[in-house]
Formats: structure tokens, C-alpha cells, sequence
């Protein structure tokens, strides 16, 4: 098909006319179950009645000033942030890779306002993925989203994923901070373990340095948590969240401590779009829901159910499936086929998924997935494995997957 769209999506051939809950609707009515969430942005499914009942009344009032008057939703949902969190303060975006941006001024800008501007490299990990602007793909590291675009941004050097050793080889005199994924997702659903994370904030305490989580996919109840840090015990100096804290809708934040932000002062950084009047009312609908007692460990159970049955899975189609990996309703499949192959097997049993690095293919369904409809990709996984099964996936060697 022509069209004038960019091509730089390799698009799969379906299109979708409508959503509720965890399906999505064709223009001809074929429903497909959604276990990819819009890669982990929609975290209560589609047209979840709040959030579609906050974006409307919003949208008959205000839908955008600027940010030179204030915002009232603003002012709520960063108060709300801020006592949820470690933060002090929170600057909104329209996106993860516009919260990671901020990020990383943000440490060079703390190092600059210390008396120090020559700390600016940001240490990253090998499998990242941190966005795609020039500085976010830097960060990440990976060549293919590199290739092309001219010289590296300066300022990231890398380390193999949870190396200790490494990461304290590579600090120095130009170190401004650590910044990681507690669990990598478009790296292969990769955690850094409780114990990694406490050693990361020991080592950068030590370095006087500071540490920076990636909760873009991870966050607003992903891994069963508000932010899959907390379990560790450890706290960022500063936090780039987007994706769920939206449920759909564009937005992002970047959250830090009172000290690690003092370099951002009037007209240091900015945005147009970000923080405007639609965004806040669905940010601060998405919390209302997540934040009501109980939902989290509902997730938490949730996503145990899902594991074990998709270890099960694991189990009975060896030659498909390696193992299973994540945390709450954020895991992923380790292929021995290409990830594609069985991605595509899963668009035949109307299933979505994602995929991811290191041949995983992501599940990640909306938190609010019933038992149901876990029973039914279950079985949508079971029927591709099969197929795939009876025509001989497996029997060669393992191909290259796609992230």
C-alpha cells in the first residue's frame, strides 16, 4: 500500500477502529486480545471509563495555555508524584524520550550549578534503550539506532549489563551519573537484581555522582509496583517516567530530589506541550486508579498467575519457548526460534505482542486483565506454539530475532 507516511515503521497489515479493555476491534469487527498494551502505554486498556470521563470534561474546559501561566492539573498531579515517590519536584513532557532528555540535563546541569561542569558523561549499560533523540540514542548505545545519524553524542560511555567492576572502572573525572533500566525491556526484559541496584547507589554515593532510573516502561504499576525500584529499597536522585503514567495519552514526567535539581532554574529548560490541561487530567485519572487500595497487589497476584502458566507453556513447547522472564504483568518470552516467527504465529491466533531484544517476546497485557482473558492468550500461545511445532520451528538452528 502507498502511502505518505514516513516509512520507518515495518508496520504489520492490520489496522484497529476501536478498543475496550484488553481487545481491540477491526474495521470488520475481527477482535484481537491485547498483550502489547501499545507497548506498555496503555495500562488500563482501551477507553477505560475514567480516563475517558477526565479527557472529555477536560476537553470542554481547557486544552492548552503554555507553560507561561500556571497549571493547575500541573500542580496537583507533581504534588500527588512527589508523595508517591522519592521527588521533590517534577517537570512534564510529552514523552519517555522527552523525560530522558531532561534526565540528563538535568545531572549535567546539578554538576555545572556544584562547581563542576566538566562531570557530564552519563554511564549506561549494554542493552539499553533510552529513547530516540540524538542524546537518548547515545545513551542507549545500540548501532543500529545509531548508524546514520553522524557523530555519537558525546558523554555515554557503556558497560556490560549489572558488571560492577566495569561500572566502577569507567567513573572518572567527567562522570556526572549512572543511568539505568531496572529492568530492560526493549533489551529482553533484563532485571538488575535487588542486590545490583543497592550496589549501584553505594558506588555512586561513594563517586559523589548521581544515580538515574529509566522507569518509562517499568513505572506506574508495570511490575506490580508504583516503580520496579522500590522492592531494592534504593531511590534515584532523578526519574524519567512516560508511557502508563498517561494510560494512552502523550505524557511524560521527569522527577528528582531538591538537591539533584538545583540547577534547573528559570529558562533552563522548557517545553510547549508539556504538562498541558488534557494531559494532567488523564495523568491524574490514571493515578486515581492505580493508587486505590489494593490494586497494586492485585497486580502483583495477577502476574504471578500469568508467569507460572506461561512457564507451563515453556515446559510443553521446549523447541519454542527457552524460558520466561519479568515482573508482575512486564515479561517476555526467551525464544529458540526467531521472536518473529512466533509473534507472527500469535497475530494468527488474534494476540498481540511485542517484541524485544535477546529473541524475548514482551508480554505485557493492561493491569486490569482478568483471569479470562489470561486464560485466553494462554491459550492463543499454546495454539501458535503447536503450529509452529508442526511445521518444524525448532529443528534448525536458532535465527537472529527482532526487536
Amino acid at each position: 500500500m502507498i502511502t505518505p507516511v514516513l516509512p520507518t515503521y515495518a508496520r504489520v497489515n492490520i489496522e484497529f477502529e476501536k478498543g475496550e479493555g484488553p481487545y481491540l476491534f477491526t474495521p470488520e469487527g475481527e477482535r484481537y486480545l491485547d498483550f502489547g498494551s501499545g507497548i506498555a502505554v496503555n495500562l488500563l486498556g482501551h477507553a477505560h471509563p475514567r480516563l475517558v470521563a477526565a479527557l472529555g470534561e477536560q476537553a470542554g474546559k481547557l486544552w492548552h495555555t503554555s507553560n507561561l501561566y500556571r497549571v493547575p492539573g500541573q500542580e496537583k498531579l507533581a504534588e500527588r508524584l512527589v508523595a508517591a515517590t522519592f521527588a521533590d519536584s517534577v517537570f512534564f513532557t510529552n514523552s519517555g524520550a522527552e523525560a530522558m532528555e531532561c534526565a540528563i540535563k538535568m545531572a549535567r546541569k546539578y554538576h555545572s550549578a556544584s562547581g563542576h561542569p566538566e562531570r557530564y558523561e552519563v554511564i549506561t549499560f549494554e542493552g539499553a534503550f533510552h529513547g530516540r533523540t540524538l542524546a537518548t540514542i547515545a545513551a542507549g548505545g545500540q548501532k543500529k539506532h545509531l548508524e546514520g545519524f553522524g557523530p555519537k553524542v558525546e558523554g555515554f560511555p557503556q558497560v556490560p549489563h549489572g558488571d560492577m567492576d566495569a561500572l566502577k572502572a569507567a567513573i572518572g573525572e567527567k562522570t556526572a551519573g549512572v543511568l539505568l533500566e531496572p529492568v530492560q525491556g526493549e533489551g529482553g526484559i533484563r532485571p538488575f537484581t535487588n542486590e545490583q541496584l543497592r550496589a549501584i547507589r553505594k558506588i555512586c554515593d561513594e563517586a559523589g555522582i548521581l544515580l538515574i532510573f529509566d522507569e518509562v516502561q517499568t513505572g506506574m504499576g508495570r511490575t506490580g509496583w508504583l516503580f520496579a525500584h522500590e522492592p531494592s529499597g534504593v531511590t534515584p536522585d532523578i526519574m524519567g517516567v512516560a508511557k502508563g503514567i498517561g494510560g494512552g495519552f502523550p505524557l511524560g514526567a521527569c522527577l528528582a530530589t531538591e538537591e539533584a535539581a538545583k540547577g534547573m532554574i528559570a529558562g533552563s529548560h522548557g517545553s510547549t506541550y508539556g504538562g498541558n490541561p488534557l494531559a494532567m487530567a488523564v495523568g491524574n485519572a490514571v493515578l486515581d486508579v492505580v493508587l486505590e487500595e489494593g490494586f497494586l497487589e492485585k497486580v502483583r497476584q495477577t502476574g504471578i498467575k500469568l508467569k507460572q502458566k506461561l512457564a507451563m507453556l515453556a515446559d510443553e513447547h521446549p523447541a519454542i519457548i527457552e524460558g520466561v522472564r519479568g515482573e508482575g504483568l512486564l515479561l517476555g518470552l526467551k525464544c529458540k526460534v526467531p521472536n518473529g516467527d512466533l509473534i507472527g504465529a500469535l497475530y494468527g491466533e488474534h494476540l498481540l505482542t511485542v517484541g524485544a531484544g535477546d529473541n524475548v517476546v514482551r508480554v505485557i497485557p493492561p493491569l486490569i486483565v482478568t483471569d479470562a482473558e489470561i486464560d485466553e492468550a494462554i491459550g492463543a500461545i499454546d495454539r501458535a506454539c503447536a503450529k509452529l511445532e508442526a511445521a518444524g520451528a525448532g529443528d534448525t538452528d536458532k535465527k537472529e530475532g527482532v526487536a
